[in-house]
């Protein structure tokens, strides 16, 4: 699933960091890495951006960026 896909509050893990070239950069010097966790924490209401939990911060992302990273829902 996509990390624009993932629920309120769900915890999962990047599998994979997709986009080219300077989005692709961007993402990975944020701390969007494969193997980090990350919670989808707040959602604008509207529905742009969100806001998620990662590495110890939050951090607001575009959805249409949040579609370029691959997740993995944690069993809880």
């Amino acid at each position: 699933m996509s990390l624009d896909a993932l629920p309120l509050n769900q915890s999962a893990v990047i599998t994979a960091v997709g986009g080219e070239g300077a989005l692709r950069c961007r993402l990975l010097d944020m701390g969007l890495i494969p193997k980090t966790t990350v919670v989808v924490e707040k959602v604008a209401p509207l529905g742009d951006p969100l806001e998620l939990r990662v590495r110890g911060y939050s951090l607001s992302l575009r959805k249409e960026d949040a579609r370029n990273i691959s997740v993995e829902v944690k069993n809880a």
